[in-house]
C-alpha cells in the first residue's frame, strides 16, 4: 500500500512505494510554500509515481491552505494537464514557463 506524508523534517512530501520514496521537496513560510523539485526513483519509474505523488502534493497545500508558488519542472507541467489547482497559485506565484 502506498503510504502518503508530509514529512516537515525533512522539508518534503514523500509517497512510499513498495518501500521506495518518491518526493517532493519544498520552502514552507506562513501561508506559502514553495515547491522547488520532485524526485522519482529509477526503480519506480513508468508507473505514475510522479503525477500521483504530484496531486497528493498539491492536495496537501489545499488542506493546509497555503498559497502556492512552483519552482518544480514536474509540477508546473502536472498543473498545466491538470488546471483544477491553479487556484493554489499565489498572486505572482504562476508556474513559471
Amino acid at each position: 500500500m502506498d503510504a502518503f506524508r508530509d514529512n516537515e523534517a525533512a522539508n518534503r512530501f514523500e509517497l512510499e512505494v513498495d518501500g521506495v520514496t518518491a518526493f517532493v521537496t519544498y520552502r514552507k513560510s506562513p501561508g506559502a510554500i514553495t515547491l522547488v523539485h520532485t524526485e522519482v526513483p529509477p526503480e519506480l519509474g513508468g508507473r505514475g509515481v510522479g503525477s500521483k505523488l504530484g496531486r497528493a502534493a498539491l492536495d496537501a497545500v489545499r488542506a493546509q491552505g497555503r498559497k502556492l508558488t512552483v519552482e518544480c519542472d514536474f509540477i508546473r507541467g502536472l498543473m498545466r494537464k491538470v488546471p483544477d489547482y491553479n487556484d493554489l497559485l499565489a498572486p505572482g506565484g504562476a508556474a513559471r514557463t
